[in-house]
């Protein structure tokens, strides 16, 4: 995987600037100017925009955030000093914090530039500590428009850029809604190596909806979900074992009402989060667009995938249903298809890995496996095709992992003594996500011929890969 110093982020530390910063700005790099000699030469015509005005109200809120995390580390402490204080001095108080953390929102929101050079995106900010990340346009690979529930009523957006080579995501919090999917149109058009006089005229690409999800099979499948059960069986088990034990009212409520609230706000919460689930494909990859009070619109960057899993929980399994989960190097994007028919859902696995197929027929570890692992050992399966590499383990939630081979950074073999007793071994395939896919259980000499045979794949597959770009056209 590309590391840092390939210049996929650049940041750079100037003099005097204030306390504040755009997250995921890391001012501790050192300076390099990604532009080069044109791009210094050229600095002078760009022209540097500021956030939305509405941006100071939400940098308000740092004082107050501070003090808040003062009195919750000391709440005694801090009891105590209200108590001493007289309505007159609280009242002083408050007419002192207010244009403060005014005056703070402001001056951030002031000093924070953002501009669009010659072949990279530059984020400056900061008031006492000058700050600025460069960001080289060619290294993004993908650009995130959010738009939580306070921001959708005063018209504003949040534009997240994901870049290979940084743990986290520079972001522009927040934009006028249009500005931001206009800014993210030319950025992605640049990435894909639009000239710059042409990227604005360019706009968003067009996008084909492949997948929406109904809300009500989203609720079904939540309520299908091991996890609810599990949490919903804690909340009535638990302060029914009290009761017995304590026969305190008091008690049992104080537990069952916090494990009750934890399984409804798990369930509420994933349903808020994945409700009105979209996958569309355009010629800059697929866009999922999801989210009731938060509305997010994301983009899985093409040829980035490392792995895809397709989820198959017990409960689902009559209605045919499936979660794709993904691995995405450099990306926290971690869900394709919250639930799907497997067919649909199959389909969708075939735009994002290109000439993939999902494997239908697995097969299984030899027998003499189940006494290196009782009951477990039916629910690991392998299959190896032309281009994946492909394991399944898991009896109640299967879970089937697929690797394209030119995403394969190395195979390891592995068998410990108990193993070598049964002539068995693990077959581990690592990806540029930092995740292995294990094939486990295999016969010792399968194992090893499936070891040489993989590196070759891999080897094979990197050549022929298609590159990690942008693409151009549908």
């Amino acid at each position: 995987m590309t590391g840092p110093d390939d210049g996929a982020a650049i940041h750079a530390t100037g003099a005097a600037d204030a306390g504040d910063s755009m997250d995921g700005v890391d001012a501790a790099e050192p300076i390099r100017d990604a532009g080069g000699p044109a791009g210094a030469a050229g600095r002078a015509d760009v022209t540097e925009r500021r956030l939305h005005p509405v941006t100071p109200f939400r940098r308000a809120w740092a004082p107050v955030a501070v003090l808040a995390g003062w009195a919750v580390h000391d709440p005694n402490g801090t009891q105590e000093q209200l108590a001493r204080l007289t309505t007159t001095a609280l009242l002083l108080g408050l007419a002192v914090l207010v244009p403060v953390a005014g005056l703070y929102g402001f001056l951030s929101w002031w000093f924070t530039h953002f501009a669009v050079t010659g072949g990279e995106l530059r984020i400056r900010t900061g008031l006492l500590f000058r700050r600025t990340a460069h960001i080289r346009l060619e290294r993004i690979q993908a650009v995130d428009v959010s738009r939580p529930l306070l921001a959708r009523v005063a018209g504003v957006a949040k534009l997240r850029i994901d870049v290979v080579g940084a743990d986290d995501k520079d972001e522009l919090a927040f934009l006028g809604e249009q500005e931001a999917r206009a800014l993210r149109a030319e950025l992605l058009a640049r990435a894909a190596g639009f000239a710059p006089e042409t990227a604005r005229e360019v706009g968003e690409a067009p996008a084909r909806e492949l997948l929406r999800v109904p809300p009500r099979a989203l609720a079904l499948s939540l309520v299908l979900t091991g996890a609810t059960w599990g949490s919903l069986c804690a909340a009535i088990v638990v302060p029914a074992v009290l009761w017995l034990t304590t026969h305190s009212l008091w008690t049992v409520l104080a537990t069952a009402l916090p494990l009750l609230g934890a399984a409804g706000a798990g369930s509420a919460g994933r349903f808020a989060g994945e409700f009105d689930w979209k996958v569309s494909e355009s010629p800059d990859g697929l866009r999922i667009d999801h989210g009731l009070l938060d509305r997010t619109h994301e983009t899985v960057p093409p040829g980035r995938v490392q792995t895809v899993r397709i989820v198959e929980p017990v409960l689902w399994r009559r209605l045919g249903w499936v979660r794709v989960e993904l691995d995405v190097a450099g990306s926290a994007n971690s869900v394709l298809v919250p639930v799907a028919p497997r067919p649909i859902a199959e389909s969708v696995v075939s735009r994002v890995l290109h000439g993939v197929t999902v494997p239908q027929e697995l097969s299984r570890p030899p027998l003499r496996s189940r006494w290196y692992v009782p009951v477990w050992w039916r629910g690991h399966r392998l299959a190896v095709t032309d281009t994946v590499f492909a394991t399944r383990h898991g009896l109640l939630r299967r879970r089937l992992s697929l690797v394209p081979h030119a995403k394969v950074q190395s195979v390891r073999l592995s068998q410990g003594p108990w193993q070598r007793l049964w002539r068995l071994a693990d077959v581990h395939v690592d990806t540029g996500a930092d995740k292995t896919v294990t094939a486990r259980l295999r016969d010792a000499q399968e194992a090893e011929r499936l070891l040489h045979a993989q590196a070759e794949r891999s080897r094979t597959g990197r050549r022929e890969a298609r590159p990690d770009r942008w693409m151009t056209s549908g």
